[in-house]
């Protein structure tokens, strides 16, 4: 033991001895004489050679064990003792329990026969059962949903088989049958040989993302089905547009729609043909005024039409039906009424509706003249003639002035007709229309009443006038003159004359007193005329 240090304690004092005697030769001069000995010096200089010898072997023996450690590192850690060995673990697990507890989300070991080996404390949280209770069961069947427990075995079987992480979502279930959605990682456990230990367990509460998930949905649901019921009404309102339009352009009225800003909404095919207008023309978002200049070049009476227009746009009730005449000879009504909105309150526009009437109105001027006239002579009828007579006397009563008449019986027409046929009385009867109208003036109506019966009425008549237009009258009738075979043919007349002023303000008064007068002008020999009596006038000859 002493002799390997003596050669190295030797080299050393080799190297410092001279540095020690001439360091010291200084510090000696200064000690007092009494120590200033050989041996003194011989003395101090042993004892630091030995310090400085001691100090460096020190060294050198600390760098020896440094690299020996080095050397044996591995070999040291292998022959540790099997109670350091367990000690060192159980603390590393107690501090990954701890940390496992002391976590939020659910932790556990799942085994390799698929049994929860340990579980924390948060387990508790989420299913409120026990630890002790849950390992001691089916962790499956105490705590996984019931719709989820196939699927999760599923997973937990192919994660042991293959050893490959899995992630998926569960619903764990508590005592009161409440359901908790959880994201679920297993993460293979392994040795430091890669052997499989089993799966780490790790959940973390997703209730409300799966809550606002769910909300999403059905906020996506409803939207999705917002949109297919928007999509189904639009497509029935195109429908129903699609029909209106057909309908609408099936029909002959003329329809115009307008806004409450008078633009021309939607106007059918009618209104362009009515108003003479090509089908290529748009009028959709025209205004109003736009429009009326157009039509003001068709219409007989613009101005009138123009006073029409702005009285109906100045109410909002229905207008009167109006008969515009165009200047080709067409007659158009028009009506119009305000379009209420959905509310009922504020318009939405205005409708307006065109009909051309020309062929209605030519074909009730031909039934009124079928009704009102003679279809041999073409004079008033009888029908006619209740109406006038009636009106006659009515406008008499409030005017204080006379009706007269004239009820008029042919003479010797029978023999005419009798002899040479129908079609030669027809033709006296025609001819006799034809002059006798020539006679009457523009103020008084000529009727063939029956027959060979005819009347005159006379507004505003007096006895003079009417004898005057009896006498008239005569002398036309027995003036004709006919040939039928080559054989001469005349008639004449027989006239009764009546005035309300006299014989009455009735209808029937008047007519009853006029054929008195005319059988009495008959009786004296025909081809001449009579005045009614009365009580208080006498004939005027």
């Amino acid at each position: 033991m002493i002799l390997p240090l003596v050669r190295p304690i030797s080299w050393l004092w080799g190297l410092i001895a001279p540095a020690v005697v001439l360091g010291a030769s200084p510090a000696l001069a200064a000690l007092p004489e009494s120590l200033a000995s050989p041996v003194v010096t011989a003395t101090a200089g042993v004892a630091t050679m030995l310090g400085l010898a001691g100090g460096g072997y020190l060294l050198l023996l600390r760098k020896r064990l440094s690299r020996l450690q080095m050397q044996l590192g591995v070999e040291s850690d292998s022959r540790r003792q099997p109670a350091e060995e367990m000690s060192f673990s159980a603390g590393r697990d107690r501090y990954f329990r701890l940390a496992a507890e002391a976590g939020y989300g659910l932790e556990g070991w799942i085994d390799l026969t698929g049994r929860l080996y340990w579980v924390n404390q948060a387990i508790e949280r989420y299913t409120g059962r026990s630890v002790e209770e849950v390992l001691a069961g089916d962790f499956f069947e105490l705590t996984v949903y019931e719709r989820d427990r196939s699927y999760s075995r599923d997973l937990l079987r192919q994660a042991l088989e293959t050893g490959v992480a899995a992630e998926f979502e569960l619903r764990l279930v508590n005592e009161r049958g409440n359901v908790q959605w959880m994201a679920s990682h297993w993460q293979p456990i392994r040795s430091d040989d890669g052997t499989l230990l089993g799966l780490r367990v790790t959940m973390t509460d997703i209730q409300a993302r799966k809550e606002a998930e769910f909300k999403l949905l059905e906020s996506v649901a409803a939207l999705r089905r917002a949109q297919a019921l928007s999509e189904h009404y639009l497509r029935r309102s195109n429908e129903e547009r699609s029909r209106l339009s057909a309908l609408l352009d099936a029909i002959r009225l003329g329809i115009l729609f307008m806004d409450s800003d008078r633009r021309v909404v939607y106007c059918n095919r009618a209104l362009s043909e009515i108003w003479g207008l090509p089908d290529s023309e748009r009028f959709v978002g025209m205004r109003d005024v736009v429009l009326q200049k157009q039509a003001f070049g068709m219409v007989l009476d613009c101005a009138a039409y123009q006073r029409h227009i702005a009285e109906v746009l100045m109410t909002r009730d229905p207008s009167d039906t109006f008969e515009i005449e165009f200047k080709d000879g067409r007659v158009v009504t028009d009506f119009s009424r305000v379009v209420p909105g959905p509310d009922g309150a504020r318009p939405i526009g205005r409708i307006w509706i065109f009909e051309d009437v020309t062929e209605q109105r030519r074909v009730a001027r031909q039934l009124l003249h079928l009704a009102e006239r003679d279809p041999l002579t073409n004079l008033f009828n009888r029908r006619r003639f209740h109406e006038e007579l009636e009106r006659m006397l009515a406008d008499g009563r409030r005017n204080r002035e006379a009706v007269g008449l004239l009820a008029i019986d042919l003479d010797g027409f029978k023999p005419v007709n009798d002899g040479f046929g129908h079609q030669a009385g027809d033709e006296v009867l025609v001819e006799l229309a034809r002059a006798v109208g020539a006679v009457v003036r523009r103020n008084e109506m000529f009727f063939r009443t029956g027959g060979d019966e005819f009347a005159i009425l006379v507004p505003v008549a007096d006895a003079p006038g009417l004898a005057e237009l009896a006498r008239r009258v005569c002398a036309c009738i027995s003036g004709l003159t006919f040939s039928f075979g080559g054989e001469p043919a005349t008639v004449a007349a027989s006239i009764g004359i009546a005035l309300s002023t006299r014989h009455g303000e009735v209808g029937e008064s008047l007519i009853g007193a006029a054929d008195r007068a005319m059988y009495c002008a008959k009786s004296r020999g025909g081809n001449g005329w009579e005045f009614a009596q009365d009580a208080t006038a006498a004939p005027v000859d």
